[in-house]
């Protein structure tokens, strides 16, 4: 028979599931890393607590850092730390978070965006247990278990060099990947009645009285590309607009911009305007450029210039307004830039970097 595992969002009774749980109840114990690898909204953080807490250092801290919200710089002053002085602004010395979590847990989420100065000094940690602040030169010994996650492809990056290959052999331990929705059907509806119950209880409901027939067809035939999270937003929009605690939910609100009066959006491409038109699939939304495609775009050649000119000042213009074009053509999703232009994630990330363009996408 099998058996339920209930605890915040990680509940359900499918085999890929629980299998996973096993794997974490297994490992917890060890003081080695793990990476865990898993769509968006699979719970990657929440399965890197509950390696904490079922760990030796319960009782010690337990801090996460979500490695893509940072710039290069304070990606390394926050995990390693800063001296005073160290550069403009560090006025007094700072602790970073491999300290402040020495005999606890370090969970890092979005590894795959660290660049290369902190991946050497992540392997540095990992091999020989210390580092050095910014700005300083004393080694600081520290006791701390790492935990990281993605939702890339991280043997693939390394491959294309994209990735440290010798700090991936050190993290990968073990490597639980988590099972996404789609692959969990026989949970979706316990899943959907947990959140139901939450936001009815959150409402002030007296009761839930469950979903109909139709939205559980509904639930069941969705295809959830955002995993655990969409179906935690999507069931409680559903209680929420329903607004009656002794009536089923009976409509399944999947995409809230869906909307006869959603106003299209307006892409610049160099000279010309792009009317962009919203798709309605029952998901995420999605857009579809009626003016030329960016496969086209990218292929186009800029206006012939005049000679003499600087060729290289060119270049880099024609470069930087192919980035913004491609940018707002993919409603600023940097992944999906990338692959418009038909490049990888880190060579668009070093482009941008190189134009001083991140700083306008933070």
């Amino acid at each position: 028979m099998a058996r339920a595992f209930q605890q915040d969002n990680l509940v359900g009774q499918s085999n890929s599931f629980l299998n996973v749980l096993d794997q974490v109840s297994q490992i917890a114990p060890l003081n080695k890393p793990v990476l865990i690898i898993g769509e968006r909204g699979t719970g990657k953080e929440l399965i890197a607590a509950r390696l904490h807490f079922l760990s030796q250092r319960w009782d010690q801290n337990y801090l996460t850092l979500n490695c893509a919200s940072l710039n290069e710089n304070l990606l390394e002053s926050e995990l390693f730390g800063h001296e005073a002085g160290a550069f403009t602004g560090a006025s007094k010395r700072h602790e970073g978070r491999f300290e402040r979590a020495n005999f606890g847990t370090l969970f890092l989420d979005e590894l795959a965006n660290t660049p290369g100065l902190v991946q050497e000094k992540l392997l540095r940690v990992i091999e020989y247990g210390e580092f050095e602040r910014v700005g300083g030169s004393r080694p600081i010994k520290v006791d701390v278990r790492l935990i990281c996650a993605t939702n890339e492809d991280l043997p693939g990056m390394a491959e294309r060099g994209e990735f440290r290959a010798d700090l991936l052999d050190r993290l990968a331990f073990d490597v639980i990947t988590l099972p996404p929705m789609r692959e969990r059907r026989e949970d979706i509806l316990m899943l959907a009645e947990h959140f139901a119950i939450n936001m009815a209880r959150e409402l002030n409901f007296e009761l839930f009285s469950g979903f109909s027939e139709k939205a559980k067809r509904a639930l069941l035939d969705y295809d959830w590309p955002g995993n655990v999270r969409e179906l935690k937003n999507v069931v409680e929009r559903s209680v929420y607009r329903t607004n009656n605690p002794y009536v089923p939910v009976h409509d399944i609100l999947f995409d809230p911009f869906e909307s006869p009066y959603r106003p299209k959006a307006r892409v610049r491409t160099h000279d010309r305007v792009a009317s962009v038109v919203p798709v309605s699939v029952n998901a995420e939304p999605s857009f579809v450029p009626t003016a030329t495609p960016i496969s086209q775009v990218t292929a186009q050649t800029p206006v012939s210039p005049q000679f003499p000119c600087d060729f290289t000042q060119l270049s880099e213009q024609f470069e930087i307004q192919m980035i913004k074009d491609a940018l707002a053509a993919c409603q600023f999703n940097q992944k999906k830039t990338a692959d418009a232009l038909n490049l990888t994630y880190h060579q668009l990330r070093g482009y941008m970097k190189k134009y001083k363009l991140l700083d306008s996408q933070q």
